[in-house]
């Protein structure tokens, strides 16, 4: 049922219940959540929602349950799915692909332990594969000894961009306010009563979250300077043979290499085999960061061969960078502002996040709205000032 918070904001018309600044994948899903329980918002994004310089940006985005024994990521996950296949039926949108998703690690790795464990304890329908079973099934790949494989078959890919791009146009059609403006950070400590834009706009509400991605290192550097590290991520794109459907959606995976750290996302609407490394690349601005992508091109191809190697000689067709917005340790940053009663801070996806959307909305719109603890793990006190990447 909708709750109605529309009489707790000021009488006057342009106050909003919530203003969230930031419409990627976070700040559009909790500002969707939030109008469609029946508050007023306000969304707001510097460059605009699905822009090239967003970590939510680009073609695709992998959705899996596997996260080692992070049971939470995993529960997420399966919520996040759940509420992406409810936006598609009620939208048409058609953001998620079932692909399925294959793990490709070590029989003697805790992780691939715990993952299966983990896996069967949550209810998320699996299968574990051996060397043979993944060659028969995937003759494309080249599998080593002692390696095998976790194959989620309800798990895929998310067409990212449209996916953001689609969130806000619905978000819009519910009541909400989208505008494209930069905005001047508060000063001091207390309430925050407004924000005003660089154009001198001023924006009245009563509770402000803050989901800027790579951004928030910059608009709180006193406090997220040391806290959350944008990194420098490319991605790649390969050329399949003419008229090769076997690396295509549907006839191939979404896949992620735990023996390299390396993942990538089938042919789909024909745009190439996407390849990326999962490693952190180096430290960002977001706002200057020449997206010109070529430096781990000679490593990629390397991999391609050794893992893939029909596709040895494939062409690169298509690449971005893009950037990972780095906690300490991979966790979320959701939890108040310690100075400004009134603001949340919301982000640290890590690489990992874009697909946690619609259940990370849920929950920042139920703190928001309902109040609240925050999980211990998601808390400011918990992100450090050195990496050390515990969440993949």
């Amino acid at each position: 049922m909708k709750r109605s918070y529309l009489n707790l904001a000021v009488a006057d018309g342009n106050t909003y219940d919530v203003m969230v600044v930031g419409a990627g994948v976070f700040g559009a899903w909790t500002a969707y959540t939030l109008a469609r329980n029946g508050a007023r918002v306000l969304l707001v994004d510097a460059y605009g929602a699905g822009n090239s310089r967003s970590s939510s940006s680009g073609e695709t985005r992998i959705i899996r349950m596997g996260y080692g024994a992070d049971d939470i990521y995993t529960r997420w996950s399966q919520r996040a799915l759940e509420l992406w296949r409810k936006f598609d039926e009620e939208t048409g949108a058609r953001i998620f692909q079932r692909t399925g998703v294959l793990w490709i690690g070590r029989e003697s790795a805790q992780n691939s332990r715990e993952t299966l464990a983990t896996l069967k304890k949550v209810g998320v329908p699996h299968k574990a594969l051996a060397r043979a079973e993944i060659e028969k099934r995937f003759p494309q790949i080249a599998v080593a000894d002692g390696e095998f494989g976790i194959y989620e078959p309800e798990s895929g890919a998310l067409m990212a961009r449209r996916g953001v791009q689609r969130v806000v146009e619905e978000f819009q059609r519910v009541g909400g306010t989208y505008q494209v403006a930069e905005i001047e950070m508060p000063a001091g400590k207390g309430h925050v009563s407004a924000l005003t834009s660089w154009s001198g706009e001023n924006f009245r509400a009563r509770n402000y979250v803050f989901a800027c991605g790579a951004w928030l290192a910059k608009l709180f550097p006193e406090l997220l300077g040391r806290r959350i590290f944008p990194s420098r991520q490319e991605i790649y794109f390969f050329g399949v043979p003419p008229g090769d459907r076997s690396y295509a959606a549907g006839n191939f995976p979404t896949w992620l290499d735990q023996t390299s750290e390396t993942y990538g996302i089938p042919d789909i609407e024909g745009r190439g085999f996407k390849v990326a490394s999962d490693i952190h690349g180096s430290a960002v601005d977001p706002d200057s960061i020449e997206r010109v992508a070529g430096d781990t091109l000679p490593l990629v191809r390397e991999y391609v061969a050794r893992r893939f190697p029909a596709l040895r000689n494939a062409p690169v067709i298509e690449s971005r960078v893009c950037q990972y917005e780095n906690s300490s340790n991979g966790d979320f940053l959701i939890d108040r502002h310690p100075d400004l009663e009134n603001v949340w801070l919301v982000g640290g996806g890590s690489g990992h996040g874009f697909k946690h959307g619609p259940a990370l909305g849920e929950y920042v719109a139920r703190l928001v709205l309902d109040g609240g603890e925050t999980e211990t793990r998601f808390s400011l006190a918990s992100k450090q000032t050195v990496q050390k990447r515990t969440v993949h």
